[in-house]
Order: structure tokens, then C-alpha cells, then sequence
């Protein structure tokens, strides 16, 4: 189907992406509330290769960072550092102590392509907070990210010229996982998770799935949760080019399509 038209934005054209390899302690990773069946690491590494086969197939170059049993949430690479346009980019600390050891991981990586500002002790942000639109960066207030995150990410954001928009959330665990911005003014949203009144100017979509709303756009094309196929069939009414990627197991580990990669343009 063809694209919309100006179908990439500039928050979507991705040159090269950082994914991270799915240890073995994945099993022991920070689960959905009420998850009831077992992870299965076989089939979150299948998985997890189909993921960086669809960031393939989007001309994404992928770099794997090798994992640690000692951090069995490193696929949700997201989390552990923010980056902004110019080169800049923001390594994160996590409110959560068992993920404290995985921005140290991914920083050699990252310096490779970035400036990278190394957020202070107190001051906690995950990178699945942040969402990227136009001129603005809107960073959900969490249980994950703090007000002193929220000025650090400020500060280095001017660096880029872009304004920092705070947005309280309820019943989600990180912004992105109740939004998702398209491209040409479109939001998509999980129901009852933001205030509509936060996206000025912007368009909402409702995703018919609970993890619908989490999508990743790039380079023209969305990667899209296989267990969301009426998202998929609307993004498709919408005009978007869609790619299906089985990402059950990390559903279970409270993750989506945004968290599995740190992508730079």
C-alpha cells in the first residue's frame, strides 16, 4: 500500500540501530503484573532475530551489544540512553536496581556515534519515556523517570533545540507504551493512558489492542507486534507500510517494538 505522502518524518530515518543480545536470565527479567506463563529464552531469541531481520529489511544497519546474565532485562536497550538529533545522546540511570549495570554495557557502543552526557546519581530516566515529535520531546513522569532525570534531559536537549514537554501517565509503565508517534502529525494511543490534550495539534488514533499502541516507524515502513493485527490492518487503512514481528516473549517482559533497539540517524 502506498506510503503517506513526506512518509518518513525526520524522528523515523534511522541509518544505524543498537540491539542487545537476549541472555539467559531473560527468564528472571521484570515481568508484566499478573503474568502468569513462564518466558521461554528459545523462542525470545527467535524472536528477537526476527526483529533485527525486519530492522534489516527497513536499511537499518544493526550493531548486537553482547549481554550479561548479571542484566536480564539488556534487550529493552531503549531504556538505557536517550538520543537526540546532532549526535547527541544521554545515558540514562534506572529507578530500578536490578538494571543499574546496563547503560555501563551499551556506553562504549554508543560513543561510537554520539557526544554522550552521563545522567547524574538521584536523577532517574528510561528512554522508553521519551518520545521524539518534530521540535519537542515529551518525557512521561513514571515510576521510571524522575523531575531531576526530566531537568538533566532538558538541559541537553537545548544543545539540540528542542523543548522538553512533561506528561503525567497513569496505568502504563513508560509513555511509549501507550503512544506512538507516526509521522505527519498522527498519534497512536492506547485509550485512557495520556490526555488527548497533551498532543496539540496532532491527530489521535486509537489502537484497537492493548499492545497496539507500542509500533516502531522507521524509514517508512512500521514494525508492528504480530499479537496486534488489527493495529497492523488500521496503520494499513492509514496508509502506512507495515512489517509483522512476533514479539510475545517480550510483551510478557513489559516490552514492545520501541525497547528492543537504540536507533540513530
Amino acid at each position: 500500500m502506498t506510503a503517506p505522502a513526506d512518509w518518513p518524518d525526520t524522528e523515523h530515518r534511522v541509518r544505524t540501530a543498537l540491539v542487545r543480545d537476549v541472555p539467559a536470565s531473560y527468564v528472571r527479567c521484570l515481568k508484566r503484573p499478573g503474568l502468569l506463563d513462564p518466558l521461554d529464552v528459545t523462542v525470545a531469541r527467535r524472536q528477537h532475530l526476527q526483529y533485527v531481520e525486519a530492522l534489516d529489511d527497513c536499511g537499518v544497519s544493526v550493531t548486537v551489544v553482547p549481554s550479561e546474565d548479571g542484566v536480564p532485562d539488556a534487550p529493552f536497550i531503549e531504556d538505557t540512553a536517550v538520543i537526540l538529533p546532532g549526535r547527541h545522546a544521554v545515558l540514562t540511570r534506572s529507578a530500578v536496581s536490578s538494571r543499574a549495570a546496563e547503560a555501563e554495557g551499551v556506553r562504549s557502543f554508543l560513543e561510537r556515534h554520539c557526544a554522550v552526557e552521563v545522567m547524574p546519581a538521584g536523577a532517574t530516566l528510561d528512554g522508553g519515556d521519551v518520545l521524539w515529535v518534530g521540535g519537542d520531546l515529551y518525557v512521561g513522569i513514571s515510576e521510571r523517570t524522575n523531575n531531576s532525570g526530566l531537568a538533566f534531559l532538558e538541559r541537553v536537549a537545548r544543545l539540540a533545540e528542542l523543548t522538553v514537554r512533561p506528561v503525567p501517565i497513569q496505568g502504563a509503565l513508560h509513555l511509549k507504551s501507550c503512544c506512538t508517534y507516526l509521522g505527519r502529525g498522527l498519534v497512536l494511543h492506547a485509550k485512557g493512558k495520556v490526555r488527548s490534550e497533551i498532543f496539540r495539534d496532532m491527530r489521535l488514533v486509537c489502537a484497537p489492542e492493548a499492545d497496539g499502541a507500542n509500533v516502531l516507524p522507521v524509514n517508512g515502513k512500521i514494525i508492528v507486534p504480530a499479537e496486534a493485527p488489527r493495529t497492523r490492518e488500521l496503520l494499513e487503512d492509514q496508509g502506512f507500510e507495515t512489517l509483522s514481528v512476533p514479539l510475545g516473549e517480550f510483551l510478557k517482559g513489559n516490552g514492545g517494538p520501541t525497547c528492543l533497539s537504540l536507533r540513530i540517524s
